[in-house]
């Protein structure tokens, strides 16, 4: 487990990636199961994982927050990636929440629970008044999650050529 713990929840944690985690990620999205919400729709190669991995690592250094790494608490299992990245798609520079989960992990609750203590943790942190997040129409689990955390449905979009139901959520409506 990476020492720079970035959040904990009652059975997760976030940290910071190390520099040789570009397997650990290319794992993470190596099925079509897992990536057929994802932009692009296909399991990722280790060169996009490597890609991703510098990128989470420029995020970190110019806004103070990215995609982290996540693990069970009780064990370090890696289990998925959430946190905040900048999407840049509708000009306005928003912060968005994400999140993948390994497909072992899927229905124990831990999106919803990493999702609720982002929001928290972003609204305390002080990053911006407002974030969105974006899921596949098809992704009600997802849709689910948000809806959850009190994130409010704002419109459709298109992210990368694929199309999404967007979500917000402002330091207001946070409950």
């Amino acid at each position: 487990m990476s020492d720079t713990i970035i959040l904990e929840t009652p059975r997760l944690v976030l940290t910071m990636w190390d520099k040789s985690d570009a397997e650990v990620i290319r794992q993470l999205h190596s099925t079509i199961e897992t990536t057929r919400y994802l932009s692009g729709a296909a399991p990722w190669t280790l060169e996009k994982a490597e890609e991703r991995l510098k990128s989470w690592f420029d995020e970190h250094a110019r806004d103070g927050v990215t995609k982290y790494k996540m693990l069970r608490r009780e064990d370090g299992r890696f289990i998925g990636r959430a946190g905040f990245s900048r999407f840049q798609e509708r000009g306005r520079g928003e912060f968005e929440l994400g999140y993948s989960l390994r497909r072992d992990a899927w229905g124990n609750g831990y999106a919803t629970e990493i999702a609720g203590a982002l929001a928290q943790w972003f609204f305390r942190r002080g990053f911006a008044d407002r974030f969105i997040a974006f899921t596949h129409p098809e992704n009600t689990a997802s849709q689910r999650v948000l809806q959850k955390i009190g994130m409010q449905y704002e419109a459709p979009i298109v992210v990368s050529g694929t199309p999404g139901l967007c979500f917000r959520m402002s330091r207001q409506e946070f409950r």
